[in-house]
């Protein structure tokens, strides 16, 4: 059972009552809302004021389209997610220097793209290879967005860098190895910031929404889906691409679902065509990695556009975005 109050004096008698009456409850603050989530089937409290009390079946009541048909546009820094859009997120795989950052980032402008990606803080499956230049990273960052004025995603790696990442970046990013990061989940809940939760390698669509529900559960109703790929038997691929997920997860919930080609495949010669099946399959968004010198990138060239390839995808995406609201989900 879930109960939406938007009335302090009626939410001080219902978890008054919850407690008196020893029900399990989790009080969940979102803006000018309130949800008291109560697990089981037991009857609706009796309190005066004004509440609506909502059945759900959902294990993720919050993310589901039960409670919210409709689904949600997340506003960025006057760019958005979700129906009638499909911003591109753009940028290196790791920040290497000042001068590949910026540069990076006015071709991603003069492009068309909407945002700026660049981790400063890096998960590297070998304890050998480049681990990220942190808080430094982190500063080019943002000077790249003042220059630009392109909003900045980047990865947060720990429940304990949260505050020092949201003081750079506009949208804090949850790699595939942290989606079930339930301690960095409920960190990030009280962030205040728009929340990019990756799908990990081989979670399921319940597994992956459920941990969009943890950052919904501790008052961020900011989460952005993003499929980057799932581990298969395949070898060419570094993933295999679940294209199918963008259309079934905007079936199963409210939140915008982008698409990562490039974690997707690990090639650059796949990216820009799975870019333009993302858009036809009505997808809510683009995560895609480019760098000046793919060649001499210190972390996954192989997969990132050079910035001329990144400027004919944008180009072959035009026609394709412009039809894509035809393609996508809606009932």
């Amino acid at each position: 059972m879930l109960i939406e109050t938007q009335c302090t004096e009626t939410r001080t008698r219902l978890r008054g009552l919850l407690e008196s009456q020893g029900r399990r409850f989790h009080e969940v603050e979102h803006p000018n809302q309130t949800y008291f989530v109560v697990p089981g089937q037991a009857a609706a409290p009796q309190v005066e004021g004004a509440f609506r009390v909502h059945a759900m079946e959902s294990p993720f009541p919050l993310a589901s389209r039960e409670l919210r048909p409709e689904r949600s546009v997340i506003s960025v820094n006057g760019f958005h997610f979700g129906p009638g859009h499909f911003p591109v997120i753009a940028g290196p795989c790791s920040v290497e220097s000042e001068e590949q950052i910026l540069r990076t980032a006015e071709a991603i402008r003069a492009a068309g793209g909407q945002f700026l990606r660049g981790g400063a803080f890096k998960p590297r499956t070998s304890p050998y290879e480049f681990q990220g230049l942190g808080e430094e990273g982190l500063q080019l960052l943002a000077k790249a967005r003042e220059e630009t004025g392109l909003p900045v995603v980047t990865e947060v790696l720990a429940e304990g860098d949260v505050c020092l990442v949201a003081a750079y970046a506009d949208v804090l990013q949850v790699g595939a190895r942290n989606m079930q990061n339930y301690a960095l989940l409920k960190a990030l809940g009280r962030a205040g910031r728009p929340v990019l939760l990756k799908r990990g390698l081989s979670a399921t669509f319940k597994e992956f929404l459920l941990a969009a529900e943890y950052v919904m559960a501790h008052g961020n109703p900011d989460v952005i889906l993003c499929e980057r790929g799932i581990r298969t038997f395949e070898q060419h691929t570094r993933n295999t691409c679940d294209i199918a997920a963008v259309p079934a997860l905007q079936e199963m919930t409210h939140l915008p679902v982008i698409l990562d080609p490039s974690h997707a495949t690990g090639r650059r010669s796949l990216v820009a065509p799975l870019a333009r099946a993302a858009a036809a399959v009505g997808a809510d968004g683009l995560l895609v990695e480019c760098h000046p010198k793919p060649e001499e990138a210190w972390s996954d060239g192989a997969q990132s556009l050079t910035l001329e390839e990144f400027r004919g995808m944008m180009e072959a995406l035009e026609p394709l975005v412009a039809l894509r609201e035809s393609f996508a989900v809606k009932a």
